[in-house]
């Protein structure tokens, strides 16, 4: 992730600080950072519209590790409620945060749909995660972490999350299926569910090239309702009829605190490589989207480092622990933040308005449940295409960065498991530095997870 280093909005350089209310002033510092109760909920809702397609798609990727989807839409909502508040009050930073994309689909389709761990299991092992994050949140670890692990590493999980996602989403579209001549092939064009797809992947990058506001959501919005007239495979409808448009919220009761944890430590060995994942995605998604987000807001102090980064981290690792609880995977600050520091957003009470839309959206569940894969697969391929973009940071022409990296991209998308590509890179990265003469520049961190991916090869081909 780019580091964004803007200087603050020519509005706010010309116009005068505005007055905001007493209490609401003393607590979010609005008027010291030149912003009104108006401009932080304008900004909020900002930053909804460019996130909250994330009701839609979480829910549509989790439920294929069998979970139910309407309870989905409730657990998504409420994490990011939860979340927004947490980090509002503690943080006061212009943050929204709600169920990690990439994350989801690393817990549905290798952990649940491949490695059989079921999603109970799945669920106690992200919170354990949280834990894990949690403590390195508050210690001096984290600044090590964020040293020592390689950014061709980083950068190369990154890429291949992106890469899976993209191909997940065009294959439960039906655009990519599967052919006994070539493995795989495009969807016919005969078939008009494809041809919606295709629209979709056609123009929705073109609103969110003209920045059109909310841009992923409304591709989502449109292509459903398309979908009510587009004859599906099966001779229904792309997309079927809500049973209503609106209704009371439900809670979320069959995968509220529904984690097993007796699953985690009796299959400790196996979910060893996962939770490094997790911990290692949580950690750096955290970290890129704070560089961002305050880079962008001017919030940084004069020596660069970011106002209240522990309560951030915190609570990135608070709500990972409180998502499983109620039954969706890793919870992380959002990048998408930055639309609404693009509109004046520059403290907590921006998180909080985005806690508010989410309350919203908790009413129109009947809707979110029948967004049919078609319409989601353009937003999935945008969140991908964003997630590979560390890979211009990298120089491809030495192969020390170049071979782990592609590694970890192919193997990852080739075989379905991100483990396998995650294990090829980092042991092709320390075999090139060894080779190179640089064992001594090895993090001992790297040299544990080589040691840890050779476990987990002994005790997968053991019991696979």
């Amino acid at each position: 992730m780019n580091e964004i280093t803007s200087q603050p909005l020519a509005s706010d350089q010309a116009a005068p600080k505005p007055v905001a209310a007493g209490a609401l002033d003393g607590f979010f510092r609005l008027s010291e950072r030149g912003t009104s109760v108006g401009r932080e909920v304008m900004a909020g809702a900002t930053t909804f519209a460019a996130m909250a397609y994330i009701i839609a798609v979480n829910p549509a990727i989790m439920s294929n590790a069998g979970m139910d989807r309407a309870d989905l839409v409730s657990a998504t909502a409420l994490a990011a409620i939860f979340g927004c508040v947490l980090m509002g009050l503690s943080a006061n930073l212009p943050l929204a945060v709600a169920p990690a994309m990439g994350s989801n689909v690393i817990f549905t389709y290798v952990i649940v749909k491949q490695m059989g761990m079921p999603w109970q299991g799945a669920l106690a092992m992200v919170a354990f995660t949280g834990v894990l994050f949690l403590i390195l949140s508050l210690s001096r670890l984290r600044e090590r972490v964020a040293r020592d692990v390689p950014e061709a590493l980083k950068i190369g999980i990154q890429a291949a999350v992106g890469t899976l996602i993209v191909f997940i989403a065009l294959r439960g579209a039906g655009f990519v299926v599967q052919s006994q001549s070539t493995y795989i092939a495009m969807g016919s064009l005969r078939n008009p569910a494809v041809l919606l797809t295709l629209a979709g992947l056609l123009f929705t990058p073109v609103l969110v090239a003209l920045r059109v506001p909310g841009a992923l959501i409304l591709s989502i919005a449109a292509l459903t309702l398309i979908g009510l007239f587009v004859p599906a495979a099966n001779g229904k409808m792309v997309t079927s009829v809500p049973s209503a448009i609106m209704s009371w919220p439900r809670w979320p009761t069959s995968t509220f605190m529904a984690l097993d944890v007796g699953y985690l430590f009796s299959h400790f060995v196996v979910t060893l490589p996962l939770l490094f994942y997790f911990l290692c995605a949580e950690f750096f998604s955290t970290l890129g989207t704070l560089i961002g987000v305050t880079g962008a807001a001017n919030l940084r102090r004069p020596d660069g480092s970011i106002p209240n980064a522990t309560a951030a981290f915190a609570t990135d690792a608070t709500a990972t622990i409180v998502g499983p609880m109620l039954g969706t995977s890793v919870v992380t600050a959002y990048i998408e933040s930055i639309t609404g520091v693009q509109a004046g957003g520059r403290t907590g009470l921006t998180s909080l308005t985005v806690a508010g839309f989410f309350c919203l959206a908790l009413f129109f569940w009947p809707i979110f449940v029948i967004i049919p894969p078609q319409a989601t697969a353009p937003a999935l391929v945008l969140v991908g295409v964003l997630m590979m973009q560390g890979l211009a940071r990298i120089d491809m022409n030495e192969l020390g960065n170049a071979v782990p990296i592609v590694l970890t991209l192919l193997v990852t998308v080739l075989t379905n498991n991100l483990i396998n590509g995650m294990a090829l890179g980092t042991l092709s990265y320390i075999l090139l530095e060894a080779a190179m003469g640089r064992s001594v520049q090895i993090p001992a961190m790297v040299w544990g997870l080589g040691v840890v991916f050779i476990l987990y090869a002994v005790v997968t081909a053991q019991i696979m």
